[in-house]
């Protein structure tokens, strides 16, 4: 029987995210894969991630340049499925793309990286199997006479506009080149027989800001603004920048903030971490101590746990602690959700914040793991600084900031003596609470820290 081509397209990757951007492709056309098995590695907005194929078969097209930008449910391949191996049997469609154009790379996504132990099989190569052979044939086959287009060869792929100039086959493409003022007409395409890419607008763009009169700005470029002349080239916002701006920007347009700090007496804080540490068993880091505080907290002041509905009629409070910890990665910062903070031991606090940390680091963390908090603690004091006024992780409705904690004069005893102090900074929703609720729980994180005695009336 021919070979079914079946069109993967890219899937739902979970919390409302809509688009994806091409990191690197595990596979190449006219290469065998099993099915289950990742043909894509994309960037969302929440994390990098590997993107199985549900089918199994040859490669016949692959869709987006590295670095370009898919939407979800947009194509991302296309298979080459024998009935009964690679899926269920199904309606047989014939199979237009001819031999020479699976051996051609994608249109604007370059050239294949090398074979990562083993994992790949060309078609027709000696260790091919004989299902792998039998769809070799296939889709070497001569054109029907009326053929259903499935993947074109490359030269066929590229549209031509009047005048002979090549054409963009990428929405985003365009988008962006209509966003930025750019004619396509005018940019020459580096892509294959002269394609338009992603880069040769932003290169476009570039060249226009630089060619600009040094005594006028030049005109807005798309989010970017004004810019003058000779200042530099041009940065879109992708990925997890993108999402990131997106979110903060929300959340100072939609919600009126306020800030309140204090600062704190921490030695006793610190003391009690050492003796802690001194037994034996995992170790227990300042930031557990903060999180433990915090979930207590927010058990005396459960106002502070809640979001403002989207309509702005009510307000939900949450009946969990998911709380959110910023973490500096590869990627930057992010903020990984430790799941029902409250029901922790301060020791389980530690592990889980180690492992999220970890995770966030080396960029292996899950997008579910930085989705659905209810409570954001924020320690900028690793960064070497005493105080922020942090904006809001829409749409929760407060932020816990920590300076780092340094040797400084206080008066204590009334006397005044070395201690170790932090600044402690509050930014809540004022629509959820007053000053009183919000004073009231930083001051009672700023008890616990000068005095974690205090935890035990709420243990």
């Amino acid at each position: 029987m021919m070979p079914v081509v079946r069109e993967f397209t890219l899937p739902d990757l979970g919390e409302g995210l809509t688009e994806a951007e091409v990191v690197r492709w595990l596979v190449e056309v006219g290469e065998v894969i099993a099915i289950d098995q990742p043909v894509v590695e994309v960037e969302t907005a929440k994390a990098v991630v590997e993107v199985p194929c549900p089918y199994g078969g040859v490669v016949t097209a692959l869709f987006g340049a590295v670095g370009e930008e898919v939407l979800v449910g947009a194509p991302l391949v296309t298979v080459a499925v024998s009935p009964g191996e690679g899926e269920p049997p199904l309606a047989a469609v014939p199979v237009v793309e001819r031999a020479a154009a699976v051996e051609r790379p994608l249109v604007g996504y370059g050239v294949a990286e090398p074979d990562r132990g083993g994992r790949r099989r060309r078609v027709g190569g000696g260790g091919a199997s004989a299902p792998a052979a039998r769809t070799a044939v296939a889709v070497a086959a001569p054109v029907p006479a009326a053929p259903v287009a499935v993947a074109v060869p490359v030269a066929a792929a590229v549209p031509v506009v009047a005048g002979g100039v090549p054409a963009v086959i990428s929405p985003l493409v365009r988008r962006l080149a209509r966003e930025q003022g750019v004619e396509l007409a005018a940019v020459a395409g580096s892509g294959p027989d002269g394609l338009i890419m992603r880069a040769d607008v932003e290169r476009a763009v570039a060249a226009k800001v630089a060619a600009a009169p040094a005594v006028a700005p030049v005109e807005a470029v798309g989010a970017v603004g004004a810019l003058p002349s000779g200042a530099g080239s041009v940065v879109p916002l992708r990925g997890l920048r993108k999402a990131v701006a997106e979110k903060l920007g929300r959340s100072h347009r939609e919600i009126p903030a306020a800030t309140c700090w204090v600062d704190a007496d921490a030695t006793e804080l610190m003391s009690l971490r050492r003796q802690l540490n001194a037994v034996p068993g995992p170790k227990v880091s300042v930031l557990a101590l903060l999180a433990r505080i915090c979930a207590v907290g927010l058990e005396r002041f459960p106002d502070l746990n809640s979001s403002v509905t989207p309509d702005g009629s009510a307000i939900l409070r949450h009946s969990a602690v998911h709380l959110g910890f910023a973490a500096q990665g590869e990627r930057g910062l992010v903020v990984p959700v430790v799941r029902d903070a409250q029901r922790l031991t301060t020791e389980q606090l530690g592990e889980e914040l180690g492992r999220l940390t970890e995770a966030a680091r080396t960029g292996a963390i899950a997008p579910a793991e930085l989705t659905g908090g209810t409570f954001t603690l924020n320690n900028y004091g690793v960064f070497g600084v005493d105080g922020s006024t942090p904006i809001l992780n829409h749409p929760e409705a407060a932020m816990l900031g920590v300076g780092r904690i340094v040797a400084k004069p206080w008066v204590h005893q009334g006397e005044l003596a070395v201690r170790e102090v932090t600044q402690l900074s509050f930014t809540f929703d004022h629509r959820v609470c007053d000053g009183g609720t919000a004073g009231g729980f930083l001051r009672f994180v700023a008890d616990c820290v000068e005095q974690p005695g205090v935890l035990l009336r709420r243990l």
